[in-house]
């Protein structure tokens, strides 16, 4: 029999920051699984930050929203129906059907994960996407070296605080997060192991930069943007390496953004300037998911989650991680 489900719609393109009356919670039904079909009931989804990216009708590495058609994302939950002998009833998987309770999609779109390996919501934080992003801008794009220095913008975030840990793995020798605020600088340190943190509300990011790692930086991982860039562009040693793997200074901007004025010390400096997108590193998925359970086993790998619960909430919690609202990955919890 088809169950009722609710789903969030994006309705109208947003200029600038997003308003909630862009999004409209919508009732519909979803009917059984056919051959080689799932119904899952979601436990959790995520939202992120290139979602925004997604609500703008232009080309980009992921196709836009449609107006009036429920938006996707990353979400775990349960099998409840299975026309699939691949993924029975009962499985716990991970899938990109997201921003709605119950979701109908091919088996071959669910990935069974192992709920006794980890809290099932890890695999939208430190087990999926969120700790391979990190992984993988440290070890390919921007590889870390035994006894770099390492900045991380947006430390607090869900990417910015598993690289920060990542990055003393790999050897880093001093690691310096950047925080909006006294209270999220506070726990960069205490909490994610970050030898040291910088406020950019208090500005003056280059001079707070140059205090934190006074010697000069050998790797940035790039989560914001605009003035941050441009500090560690200042900061870099010679032969220096950047992960740019995010803008959000600059997502919701009305017109176009200038990049940082200080570019050309990239080419005194022989500094390596890398975008990346996480799907181009999926080989590496398996190794990261091996290391990344002994760590959290170990007690290495500290995670954190800023948790808003309910469909209905779904909105505000992405309004609210945009706004830097969150500590850790901001996740929304649909059923118990």
């Amino acid at each position: 029999m088809p169950v009722t489900s609710r789903e969030v719609h994006l309705v109208a393109r947003p200029s600038g920051e997003p308003e909630p009356t862009d999004f409209s919670l919508v009732e519909t039904q979803v009917g059984d699984p056919g051959v080689g079909e799932v119904l899952v009931r979601n436990s959790w989804i995520s939202v992120d930050p290139y979602m925004r990216g997604r609500m703008n009708d232009a080309e980009s590495y992921v196709p836009p929203y449609r107006l009036g058609e429920a938006m996707d994302g990353g979400a775990v939950g349960t099998v409840v129906a299975s026309g699939s002998d691949d993924v029975p009833v009962g499985a716990t998987v991970l899938h990109s059907a997201g921003w709605r309770e119950y979701a109908l999609l091919p088996a071959g779109a669910a990935r069974v994960v192992d709920p006794g390996l980890a809290p099932v919501e890890n695999y939208l934080n430190v087990l999926g996407m969120i700790g391979l992003t990190a992984y993988a801008g440290l070890v390919e794009v921007a590889p870390v070296k035994e006894g770099d220095v390492v900045f991380v913008s947006g430390a607090a975030g869900a990417v910015g605080s598993v690289a920060g840990q990542i990055a003393r793995k790999l050897g880093a020798s001093r690691v310096v997060g950047s925080a909006g605020g006294p209270e999220k600088r506070r726990r960069v340190v205490e909490q994610f192991g970050f030898d040291a943190a910088i406020d950019y509300r208090e500005g003056d990011l280059e001079g707070q930069l140059a205090e934190a790692a006074p010697d000069g930086i050998d790797v940035y991982f790039d989560n914001v943007g605009g003035a941050h860039l441009r500090a560690a562009i200042a900061a870099m040693r010679n032969h220096g390496r950047i992960a740019l793997c995010g803008a959000i200074s600059q997502y919701n901007a009305t017109e176009p953004v200038p990049g940082p004025d200080n570019l050309f010390l990239a080419v005194g400096k022989r500094l390596n300037l890398r975008g990346f997108i996480v799907g181009d590193h999926a080989h590496l998925a398996a190794e990261y998911a091996r290391l990344a359970a002994g760590w959290i086993a170990d007690g290495e790998l500290r995670t954190e989650e800023t948790v808003v619960d309910g469909i209905d909430n779904a909105v505000r919690a992405f309004l609210d991680m945009m706004r830097g609202a969150n500590t850790g990955k901001m996740l929304v919890r649909l059923t118990d």
